[in-house]
């Protein structure tokens, strides 16, 4: 069950709000990204605290032409959970489980979005996974499809969002998962990792279609939901969908997709079919996920801004920072009776190990 205090990141035991159990890689993270109706002008946010590092970072990235920009902030967190500030980039909330603003007032990088959910955001069933008999994994998430209103100017260049025409996802999640440093001992016996993600929330027209898969080396689903909100669903008033299958088409030499197509049913045994054509690349390294120099929760200093920029087409689609991205698609859902519509989505991807079903079996093999 959710809660408007699951907005804040002050999740934590009995204890002072200060600690958060004993696990050094406890966090409390902020996920935003929007686009238009016709998957352009892609941007994306991330805010995260990390209480047992006392580290705080952001990060905002946005897709412009054939170049994606990164604005990225670390700073000492002062044990205060409530400050949802670093440097130049700020979250505020509004409306708890409802209405966000994401502000930026950085060199060359500013915005003011304001974001509303379609419906009541969506829980995801607890991910938990164990790497032998040490806790990789123990989190909850949620996730919201919003319309957004504002700007986000990138040196000077202005691109403006209407809620009418501008659609995206944001997402919380707090709990476990590797952060920071990595751990000098290695639990043992050393084993190939392995890691299949797919999560695919999708805006159309008056609805949104939640999906997410993890799967095991091979194929079996550890953690999964599909289910699709009304604009305006309440919690609780969601539709689960049952029984998806996921066919992707892999990129040659790579581990993205060049197509999706998801086959379900609804309660009543209907077949619905959504497919994914992805239109552009996003990397998840602009919001330091996989990031060399500015992972999540790596210590930077007292306060440390700075950005970068890359094209997208230039990198090398199996170096570990470029594994983790998400595919701005144009998206196709049809119903029973032949009955369908369009929409759009940024279909997130991260494929680590073997996974036997898409023909991987090593580390890094490619399609």
């Amino acid at each position: 069950m959710l809660t408007k205090g699951d907005e804040f990141p002050i999740h934590q035991t009995p204890e002072p709000v200060a600690f958060a159990g004993s696990d050094r890689n406890f966090y409390d993270r902020y996920f935003f990204n929007g686009y238009r109706q016709d998957g352009s002008g892609f941007f994306a946010v991330a805010f995260g605290v990390y209480p047992h590092l006392n580290v705080a970072d952001a990060h905002v990235s946005a897709l412009r032409g054939e170049t994606q920009h990164a604005l990225h902030a670390s700073r000492i967190l002062n044990h205060e959970r409530m400050d949802l500030s670093v440097g130049p980039i700020a979250i505020e909330v509004i409306e708890p489980l409802r209405k966000l603003r994401v502000r930026v007032d950085g060199e060359g990088v500013k915005a003011d979005l304001v974001c509303e959910g379609r419906s009541f955001p969506i829980e995801e069933p607890r991910f938990t996974r164990r790497n032998g008999a040490r806790m990789m994994m123990d989190l909850t998430r949620f996730t919201q499809a919003v319309r957004w209103s504002g700007w986000l100017e990138i040196d000077g260049a202005r691109e403006t969002y209407e809620p009418a025409s501008a659609y995206g996802v944001r997402d919380r999640s707090w709990g476990v998962r590797p952060i920071g440093a990595p751990d000098p001992q290695p639990a043992v016996p050393i084993q190939t990792p392995q890691f299949y993600w797919m999560w695919a929330p999708t805006n159309f027209p008056n609805l949104a279609l939640y999906y997410h898969v993890n799967e095991d080396g091979e194929g079996a689903p550890w953690n999964l939901r599909c289910a699709l909100a009304m604009d305006g669903s309440n919690q609780g008033g969601f539709l689960d969908l049952v029984d998806p299958r996921l066919n992707v088409t892999w990129e040659k030499g790579a581990r993205r997709a060049a197509k999706l197509v998801l086959n379900v049913k609804d309660p009543s045994g209907r077949d619905h079919v959504v497919t994914w054509t992805p239109l552009h690349t996003f990397h998840m390294k602009g919001l330091g996920y996989t990031h060399p120099e500015w992972a999540h929760g790596l210590y930077k200093g007292p306060l440390v801004v700075a950005r970068e920029a890359f094209k997208p087409a230039e990198l090398n689609p199996l170096e570990i920072p470029s594994l983790h991205i998400q595919a701005i698609c144009k998206a196709r859902h049809d119903g029973p009776g032949g009955e369908g519509s369009d929409g759009v989505g940024a279909f997130e991807q991260l494929v680590i190990g073997p996974h036997a079903p898409s023909g991987f079996k090593e580390f890094l093999d490619g399609a």
